[in-house]
């Protein structure tokens, strides 16, 4: 248990890609039988996402309460995922886009939950072939959850930059470290939230939405964080997927800090100005574009400071609360991170490396794509 008997519960759902082992590429359908036997194998805790070859593993509840439980949990259903997608000569990556593959020729599922999204944005569903993490950190039901995700929406884009992993795109470097961002910025109701005072002011606001027939029910305000429409819970949506366990555990345990640490500010406490609505806009931007190499705005708006810096100051404010519920080590890992590169670093390296080994640029990318497999189905 973590030193905090108050440490809120979280959990974490991951999406990944099925790729095809002969071509490293993704199918456009499934082989017949494996959608079946996946459902008999996790139950509740998997779904098909937009496309056949995207798939998630979903929880009951967000129900963990340490680190460590997250780890096993994470690696046993990853091993589970890979030995079953194995007897169907498939491999899962969970990435953020998967390097090469083309949006064109993916074919939608045919879950009736996301028949209306392709009906209602057309081209912008059929492109939105990404794939990302999403971090549940339960809040108790006395505090108002959308004053909470004011206090925490300027920290966020430091949690982007650690876990980008979409660098590449349909077969070329994008100039992105978040290239599923941009994805998802086509989007309406995506990205940013609107402006909120309280909870009260944002059940309104979906009403009136869906009243106006702007959206269909609350699940499709996906912003990068969000009111659960599931659970009562904090949910975290910017991150990319993670091929690492470790990169995943990182962002999982400083989204819970940070939010235990919002849960303790006082209601009078400044939070979510015009000033810094333009800071966090921009620095999502730099997050998107350069990753750990950015150089973000404080909250000021004057200064800029290294995603290092940035994490150094994360630190200062919540790492005491963090080390008492037991995430002291994602400070390591964000430092680890920070030193030797994002999954998006990797990637890009891997493919300039096998570019200058002489391999064909499609070879290159096959190469950056055996090691996301690696990484995903190793740990």
């Amino acid at each position: 248990m973590p030193n905090d008997p108050l440490a809120p519960g979280f959990g974490v759902e991951e999406t990944f890609f099925l790729v095809d082992k002969r071509s490293r590429n993704l199918p456009s359908q499934l082989p017949a039988g494996f959608l079946q036997a996946a459902r008999n194998t996790f139950k509740d805790g998997f779904s098909q996402e937009m496309f056949q070859s995207l798939v998630r593993l979903d929880m009951v509840q967000p129900s963990l309460l340490e680190i460590s439980e997250a780890r096993a949990y994470l690696l046993e259903r990853r091993t589970r995922l890979a030995s079953l997608a194995g007897e169907y000569q498939l491999a899962p990556i969970c990435v953020g886009s998967h390097p090469f593959a083309d949006w064109h020729v993916q074919v939608p599922t045919d879950d009736s939950h996301y028949q209306p999204l392709f009906e209602d944005q057309r081209m912008i569903a059929h492109r939105s072939l990404v794939g990302g993490m999403r971090v549940h950190v339960l809040i108790p039901p006395d505090t108002d959850r959308i004053k909470v995700m004011n206090r925490v929406l300027g920290w966020l884009p430091l949690l982007l930059a650690l876990s980008t992993s979409s660098p590449l795109w349909n077969g070329r470097p994008t100039g992105l470290m978040s290239y599923r961002q941009a994805v998802c910025a086509e989007w309406p109701h995506r990205g940013i939230p609107e402006h909120f005072p309280d909870e009260s002011a944002f059940d309104a606001y979906v009403q009136w939405l869906m009243a106006a027939g702007s959206i269909r029910r609350e699940s499709d305000l996906a912003w990068c964080v969000r009111p659960s429409p599931r659970f009562s819970s904090l949910e975290f949506l910017a991150a990319d997927g993670c091929p690492s366990v470790e990169d995943a555990l990182c962002i999982v345990a400083l989204f819970r800090a940070l939010v235990s640490w919002a849960m303790t500010q006082e209601d009078g406490d400044p939070q979510d100005s015009q000033l810094q609505r333009l800071v966090l806009k921009e620095n999502h931007w730099r997050a998107m574009r350069f990753g750990i190499h950015g150089m973000y705005l404080d909250a000021s708006g004057e200064a800029s400071l290294s995603a290092g810096a940035w994490l150094a100051r994360a630190h200062g404010c919540f790492g005491e609360l963090a080390e008492s519920e037991g995430d002291g080590q994602a400070f390591v890992r964000g430092r680890h991170v920070l030193r030797y590169g994002s999954s998006a670093d990797r990637q890009l390296h891997r493919y300039r490396e096998a570019l200058q080994a002489g391999l064909p640029r499609q070879q290159a990318l096959v190469a950056v794509v055996d090691e996301l497999i690696a990484e995903t189905c190793g740990g």
